[in-house]
């Protein structure tokens, strides 16, 4: 067992998690864990554009569509994935397919909502994002890649803290496909999910009552399909669909028991 703090020099690995960064950037979604590589200083850099549609929960919300950049840098010291910046710590590497690996993330999260977004939200206070601090653990193994963190918004807006696991697998064909179908859950504190979908009593109409929210938990199934051509261009497609903590559909605020996002971007690895 020997610990490391690796680069990703360009590979299939490499080509993996360029397609989780681009999910990530876009959608918030924690990134998959990537075959480590030698210690020889190089770094990557990833650039590339998406649209992504999604559907939030809110009473008469319109689907969000938008253009959007994908970035992505590593090496051996930090990894940049869209709004996301972690600082490696060391992990350990057991054999050639069983990695683990710490880091220290900060990011931002684009949870928010104006009230002209929705009829319901009228008179509502907007809600921020904000940004999040915290720790994450990936482990890379032969049958599954495993991430876990604990985030807590750090810029005075929601406070609330959410706890992140997710479970995936990467199956490559024919040297240029790459699936990797997922499964994710999202525990959320009383203090995120009442700043989001909660109504404070100075918002309370006739048609919206008083809601206080409690922590709950979200779960998300999803799929990503690749495919990766003269080496560094990756096309890609990610579609999930989350199932939301009782204590959000519970909100007055909210009509819809899931939420849902596709993605279809295209991206370069230098």
């Amino acid at each position: 067992m020997r610990s490391y703090i690796s680069p990703l020099p360009y590979s299939e690995a490499t080509a993996t998690r360029t397609l989780a960064t681009a999910v990530m950037l876009l959608g918030g979604l924690p990134l998959t864990v990537a075959a480590q590589q030698p210690d020889d200083g190089t770094s990557s850099w990833g650039l590339g554009v998406a649209v992504i549609t999604s559907q939030k929960a809110y009473t008469g919300i319109d689907r969000d569509n938008k253009l959007l950049p994908i970035l992505s840098y590593e090496n051996r010291y930090i990894r940049l994935s869209g709004p996301e910046l972690a600082v490696k710590l060391p992990g350990y590497q057991f054999s050639e397919s069983n990695n683990v690996s710490f880091s220290i993330i900060g990011k931002y999260d684009f949870t928010d909502y104006k009230q002209s977004d929705a009829p319901i939200l009228n008179d509502m206070a907007d809600r921020d994002g904000g940004f999040r601090a915290g720790f994450k653990a990936e482990w890379q193994n032969s049958i599954a890649d495993i991430s876990a963190e604990y985030v807590t918004e750090v810029s005075g807006d929601s406070e609330g803290s959410e706890v992140n696991l997710t479970v995936e697998k990467t199956w490559h064909f024919a040297q240029h496909y790459m699936f990797t179908p997922r499964i994710a859950v999202s525990w959320q504190d009383k203090k995120h999910i009442d700043y989001y979908y909660g109504v404070r009593s100075n918002e309370v109409t006739a048609g919206r009552a008083f809601y206080q929210g409690e922590a709950g938990m979200n779960i998300e199934t999803g799929a990503r399909v690749g495919y990766m051509f003269k080496q560094r261009h990756i096309i890609f497609l990610d579609v999930s669909l989350t199932s939301l903590a009782t204590e959000i559909k519970d909100s007055p605020l909210v009509d819809r028991s899931t939420e849902n996002r596709v993605f279809l971007g295209y991206s370069y690895s230098f």
